[in-house]
């Protein structure tokens, strides 16, 4: 994929702990999510699987996006996941990345 500006959303596992994010270069931000190199929300919820993104033509588009899908409903932002991913994949397993580890079972 060629660096263009892109809002996505990682989540956790299916159905579980959702971030939004935007940037200018997708593949190079998962990366960086990948490796932990961002502390804080992302690293506490181990939320790393690309589920869904979104390219813009401007980085100004992609911003606006991001604010808007972070105001929606989760039940919305599930429905916006599902349509295109309805299985909750790992869309990054599409450009070359490993697989992640399956989420242990919670009790």
């Amino acid at each position: 994929m060629d660096r263009q500006p892109a809002v996505y959303i990682l989540a956790s596992w299916r159905n579980g702990t959702l971030y939004i994010g935007v940037t200018s270069d997708l593949m190079a931000r998962i990366v960086q999510h990948r490796a932990g190199s961002f502390g804080g929300f992302t690293r506490m919820y181990g939320v790393k699987r690309l589920v869904w993104f979104e390219t813009a033509d401007t980085m100004e588009g992609a911003i606006r996006r991001e604010k808007q899908l972070k105001n929606w409903r989760r039940a919305w932002k599930i429905e916006l996941i599902e349509a295109d991913n309805p299985t909750w994949r790992d869309l990054a397993e599409d450009w070359g990345f490993d697989p992640l580890p399956q989420p242990s079972s919670r009790a």
